[in-house]
């Protein structure tokens, strides 16, 4: 298929404009975003979307999961879409890119098609995936493993948050439930653009990253019980605390994730003891373990040490253990083929590039699992994601996108 001309770019400053506009709704409080899935501004946001992707001259389909799919028509009506996205839900002190640079990047696709006048044969999808981040509802990527066929929809609908509201009420609430039935779609292939969420690109000077594999992972929650007690009148050697047990067990996931050094990471971000006074002993703990690895053997030894090192604990303190796997996806490798084009399209526009594994999980994690799949990254400043001060700047932004932009479209295949 002939690549499209190397003078090909988006315009940068229309897409810039787009992910300032779009970061106007869920503001967070340290300039970043707070657009949690299936919320109200969730909701205000994905309107936005569809309005700007109307304009586009694109139509909308939504299916049961409320996955988003922006579709501009091919002139082969018989041809497999390319689908191009990512996610516009945020973590509750999240930044203004993540995710959401991918799908506004494919919907600066469209629009720079339209300007240029050019049609493909393949039609071209932008999608918003449901629910990636899995802040308010566990797993991430929720929708699109239902897609997938990792995941049930019943079950997914079932998913509750922090306050017990179940995920496919606060969907049905937002007026976000299509007509279509979820992974009936056949794709051509996927890319998802994204900002590294690390510090390689950057630190070695590079604008592009040619994502190559992904690291699985594992999330296992954990609750301990122990026993409520007051802190000024328990003995010491008659305490069952649960916090302490916590506290123990992620000292072990650090330890076990150095032990496994290089290409492996471990740590908990989500924490809770209860009832959470002052002055009461946790009779309970609940929190979440985070292991990631490329590599499959080692992920899985990973998990092993950490469930038995969170059952000796607690045998020792007398706690009741129990543990859930509520996430996972083994190691990722993208597709090859794919990988050339991304890596092709990098040198004919003359940006520099290097071969990374990406260190998150995302939705083309899943749907490399139904249709071939390749990721592109840009630099973030120092690596900060998942955090209100998470930075890019627009030349990165926009070389990301030119080099999605000739990916796709090579792929689309260029008619005229």
């Amino acid at each position: 298929m002939p690549a499209p001309g190397e003078n090909m770019r988006i315009n940068g400053q229309r897409l810039w404009d787009s992910l300032m506009e779009m970061a106007q709704i869920g503001p967070g409080i340290a300039g970043g975003n707070n657009r949690q899935t299936l919320t109200d501004d969730d909701a205000k946001g994905r309107a936005l979307f569809q309005q700007w992707c109307e304009a586009a001259g694109c139509t909308m389909g939504v299916d049961t999961m409320g996955n988003m799919f922006a579709t501009r028509a091919g002139t082969d009506p018989d041809a497999l879409p390319v689908y191009v996205g990512s996610h516009l839900d945020t973590q509750p002190t999240g930044g203004k890119y993540d995710g959401v640079l991918g799908v506004l990047g494919g919907l600066e696709i469209i629009r720079s098609l339209n300007d240029l006048g050019i049609k493909t044969k393949h039609p071209i999808v932008v999608t918003n995936w449901t629910n990636e981040e899995g802040t308010r509802y566990a797993p991430a990527m929720l929708a699109s493993g239902v897609f997938a066929g990792i995941h049930d929809q019943d079950w997914a609908y079932g998913r509750v948050d922090a306050e017990g509201k179940a995920f496919g009420d606060e969907l049905r609430r937002i007026g976000w439930v299509g007509d279509e039935t979820v992974g009936a779609r056949k794709m051509h292939a996927m890319f998802e653009l994204h900002i590294e969420q690390g510090p390689i690109l950057e630190a070695e000077g590079k604008e592009i990253g040619v994502v190559t594999h992904g690291q699985g992972l594992w999330w296992l929650q954990i609750t301990l019980t122990g026993k409520d007690a007051h802190t000024g009148s328990t003995p010491m050697t008659m305490r069952v605390n649960a916090g302490l047990g916590m506290a123990r067990i992620i000292e072990r996931v650090h330890q076990i994730a150095m032990a496994h050094q290089p290409g492996a990471v471990g740590a908990v971000g989500q924490a809770n003891v209860y009832p959470n006074s002052r002055n009461v002993i946790p009779g309970r703990a609940v929190f979440t373990v985070d292991i990631r690895s490329p590599d499959q053997a080692k992920l899985d030894t990973m998990r092993a040490e950490v469930e038995r090192a969170a059952h000796a604990v607690a045998a020792e303190l007398g706690l009741g253990c129990e543990i859930e796997a509520v996430g996972h996806f083994d190691p990722v490798t993208f597709d090859p083929g794919l990988v050339k084009v991304v890596r092709g399209a990098a040198e004919r526009l003359g940006y520099s590039h290097m071969d990374i594994i990406s260190g998150a999980g995302h939705d083309a994690c899943w749907i490399n699992r139904v249709a071939p799949t390749v990721m592109v990254m840009c630099p973030c400043v120092d690596g900060l994601s998942h955090n209100e001060a998470e930075e890019i700047s627009p030349e990165w932004a926009a070389k990301g996108t030119d080099v999605l932009f000739h990916a796709v479209v090579e792929t689309a295949e260029v008619v005229g």
